[in-house]
């Protein structure tokens, strides 16, 4: 497949269990994973996307503060020439109680191509890239 995933915990975000879920899925699925581990900055998955040429950043975000640590992560992406990079994002995003497609609407304003709430299967993430990716 050659496709290369980077993926982290965004923030001050220590959780990483899922995101390691994730991470291995991923590899079973054929893609090539960065592992960033927790608590990594917007500037940390650029640099590792750059780096690794990626096809795709994955964010997650366990805390809640999500949107206040991903906001802007677009507009680097782009400033850093990765104007094309996916970039997903999932886990318990908002402290607050809203409406799924309210939350997802807020991320997807701030540039994220896909947004998941909390127990997504990791299998719906990696359909939805092998689709965005034209592998499917």
């Amino acid at each position: 497949m050659g496709k290369t995933v980077v993926i982290g915990t965004i923030g001050s975000d220590c959780h990483v269990v899922g995101n390691w879920i994730m991470a291995r899925s991923l590899e079973q699925a054929g893609f090539k994973v960065v592992q960033l581990g927790a608590c990594v900055s917007q500037e940390e998955f650029i640099d590792a996307a750059v780096e690794a040429k990626a096809d795709a950043i994955f964010v997650s975000s366990l805390y809640g503060m999500g949107l206040f640590d991903s906001e802007g992560l677009r507009e680097k992406c782009i400033e850093a020439g990765l104007k094309d990079i996916l970039l997903y994002i999932g886990g318990y995003l908002v402290t607050t109680r809203q409406e799924w497609p309210d939350i997802e609407k807020q991320y997807k304003d701030i540039g994220f191509d896909r947004v998941y709430p909390p127990e997504t299967k990791p299998a719906v993430a990696i359909a939805d890239l092998k689709r965005d990716l034209g592998l499917s």
